[in-house]
């Protein structure tokens, strides 16, 4: 962990700043009452808990494809990579940290925030950033000053905790006056296949991660069969991406965490106004395609999302 990544951090419990222990081991708080460990270079403010399906499928799969993660950043986020240089960015909730790496190449000062082991891959994969850092961290809890980020963006992340809206709020708090903030939530589709969808992972959800990961493994071979792969995986969701792991990774991304809400554009465009922003856009698909666009616009897509970004008052 270096010292400007210390700098910014603060104590989640009183939000002052953080000093090295004599150590070296940990950081702790002024006064001495609260200490948190460093493991492998990365402060640690939590653990896993009900995300650990995270922390295993980013740290076993190789799912980083630069041009295609690119791509995904711009679509997703509504921000161009040629503004992003000298812009001190959050990523909120990093994952294996694709996201965090295409910030930081494009110039941009990074901290990248997962409540799961996956940060490890994360700092492996930006090694080579040293403008990119990353902590373990619960976003509802984060260990950072409030309203110091130009930018924040959260691409699939929020949820799944108990309370989707909670973790917004808290998020959107690191957003400075003037800044932007992008998100990214699943969105919920006709209720015949959220019925389906609870049914599915009520038993996925329960079940050990290697038959599940098994089970993955068979959505992942369907995915890549034309013709099953563009209209069964609209009724039971599985990956169709053109990368073999991917699918995998995807397909387990889906069934395994404990917690999976979906959303409306209208719920998450009022979380934005409610919580200070203005200028609100509604983002669209990355893909295109006259099928595809009207099957999205009728909340038939599974795995879509609604995508919003917004610059706070």
């Amino acid at each position: 962990m270096n010292d400007a990544l210390l700098e910014q951090l603060r104590c989640p419990e009183t939000g002052q700043p953080l000093r090295m222990s004599d150590d070296g081991e940990s950081i702790c708080s002024a006064d001495g009452a609260h200490s948190y460990p460093i493991v492998g270079g990365i402060p640690r403010f939590t653990q896993s808990q009900h995300l650990a399906s995270f922390g295993r499928q980013w740290t076993r799969y190789e799912v980083a494809h630069d041009d295609e993660d690119r791509a995904t950043f711009q679509a997703k986020t509504g921000l161009s990579l040629s503004e992003l240089k000298g812009l001190r960015i959050l990523d909120a909730g990093c994952g294996g940290g694709r996201y965090s790496k295409v910030a930081g190449e494009a110039g941009a000062m990074v901290i990248g925030v997962d409540h799961t082991e996956a940060v490890e891959k994360a700092s492996a994969l930006c090694s080579h950033l040293p403008s990119v850092q990353f902590a373990q961290a619960d976003l509802k809890r984060l260990p950072l000053e409030p309203a110091s980020f130009d930018v924040v963006f959260s691409v699939g992340v929020m949820h799944h905790d108990a309370n989707t809206r909670e973790v917004f709020d808290a998020v959107a708090k690191m957003v400075k006056p003037g800044g932007r903030m992008a998100v990214w939530l699943y969105r919920r589709n006709q209720w015949w296949q959220e019925r389906l969808n609870d049914w599915l992972r009520h038993r996925t959800t329960a079940m050990a991660p290697d038959r599940l990961e098994r089970l993955c493994v068979w959505g992942a071979r369907m995915g890549a069969i034309p013709v099953l792969n563009t209209t069964l995986n609209k009724v039971v969701s599985f990956s169709n991406h053109p990368n073999h792991e991917n699918r995998i990774c995807d397909t387990f991304d889906w069934y395994a965490p404990e917690f999976q809400h979906h959303h409306t554009v209208e719920e998450l465009t009022n979380w934005f106004y409610e919580a200070g922003f203005a200028g609100l856009t509604v983002l669209p698909p990355e893909r295109k395609g006259r099928l595809y666009r009207w099957i999205y616009g009728r909340n038939l897509l599974i795995g879509s999302g609604v995508n919003v970004l917004g610059q706070r008052d």
